[in-house]
């Protein structure tokens, strides 16, 4: 890992299917239903902006977008080139959602729960606390229901939503304290976004969404108390093991976080149907890409982690048993003060019903077996 934390900060401002049904997931419903279009092979050139909550030049995540705009330009011949911004080059990081539904850049990137201001049930579409992994919650968007309930909550905001990858089961946060029971978690201070975040502030804590550009500051000056953000492999990059005594697990609060790139619709609607179908299916190529980086990824710096003497502490039973009941009231309060919040809720939860029976039968018995081995 060559990259030094004063230079990367230095960067930072902040099961089976028939064919069209699979078309559809991977193509959307227009491309699937026409072969033809008297707008394919226009010729016409287009030149878009990104703009991403992700800090500049941002190893993984940042390089996802730089290769979702690569394999579009290529697909298309050229047709569609794309500049990406990173996070406060163009526009301030939580303001990529805005500026692609007003037209201020053609395509964004981020996560569904930066917006739960503007819409809470997009939260669902990103993570929820004790909820599907990363495979489960793909399955989910692609085959389950999952994306035909994005693109219409997405649709009122004139945007298009496109799975972008997942970062996985991410760590529990660095913490400048021990957590060994609930009390421990009452007056903390801890930058952590979307549901978890209101989980923790049940608990007695104080969440705070931040851009992550000033999470080490933040933390180092005692702004804050702890910090999640994403994984071993970017959280040794930033240089969180210098400045935090303890690095907890499970991430319960994101067992597998979608990300997202976004589309104004009304330049998407301008598309011949070709280029549609290029940038859903580079999406795909960058879903599957990211999420096999970062498992790579992390699994080497845990390691180098360890070797650094990091004190990696596992959260108690009785403090994850107690947030998990926390999390049941959000989740309900959250249904119950938003229809489309339920729509999305009811079939997440039916869904991740039928996935953790098939669970208990094969993953999770094959790695209770391997431990013993």
């Amino acid at each position: 890992m060559s990259l030094k934390r004063k230079d990367f900060l230095k960067g930072i401002a902040i099961g089976t299917l028939s064919l069209p049904v699979a078309m559809r997931a991977i193509l959307g419903k227009n491309f699937a239903q026409s072969t033809t279009s008297n707008r394919i092979n226009t010729g016409k050139r287009y030149e878009w902006k990104m703009v991403t909550t992700w800090p500049p030049k941002f190893p993984i995540l940042g390089d996802a977008c730089e290769l979702f705009a690569s394999v579009i330009e290529s697909m298309s011949d050229g047709r569609i080139k794309i500049k990406v911004y990173g996070g406060g080059e163009l526009v301030p990081a939580l303001e990529t959602f805005n500026t692609v539904r007003n037209g201020g850049a053609e395509l964004g990137c981020g996560a569904a729960y930066y917006w739960a201001g503007i819409m809470p049930a997009g939260q669902f579409l990103s993570s929820v606390p004790f909820g599907m992994n990363a495979q489960q919650l793909t399955s989910w968007i692609l085959c389950g229901g999952g994306m035909e309930l994005w693109e219409e909550l997405y649709r009122d905001y004139n945007v298009v939503p496109l799975l972008g990858g997942n970062t996985g089961c991410q760590m529990g946060g660095w913490f400048n304290r021990e957590i060994n029971s609930l009390a421990d978690l009452k007056g903390l201070k801890m930058r952590i976004p979307g549901l978890g975040g209101r989980v923790l502030q049940k608990a007695g804590g104080t969440p705070v969404l931040m851009a992550g550009g000033e999470i080490y500051t933040s933390l180092e000056r005692g702004v804050l108390d702890a910090a999640e953000w994403i994984g071993p492999y970017h959280d040794m990059l930033i240089g969180f093991h210098e400045i935090a005594k303890y690095y907890y697990y499970p991430g319960w609060q994101e067992a597998g976080t979608a990300l997202e790139f976004t589309v104004n619709k009304e330049k998407y609607d301008e598309l011949p149907e070709d280029l549609q179908a290029i940038i859903r299916s580079a999406a795909l190529h960058v879903n599957s890409w990211l999420l096999a980086q970062m498992e790579a990824s992390n699994a080497g710096a845990l390691s180098e982690l360890l070797s650094k003497g990091v004190k990696i502490r596992k959260f108690p039973p009785e403090v994850l048993d107690q947030l998990r009941k926390y999390n049941k009231e959000v989740i309900e309060e959250l249904a119950d003060s938003d229809p489309f919040a339920r729509r999305a809720y009811d079939s997440y939860s039916a869904f991740r019903k039928k996935m953790n029976a098939w669970a208990d039968l094969s993953e999770r018995e094959y790695y209770e077996s391997i431990s013993i081995m």
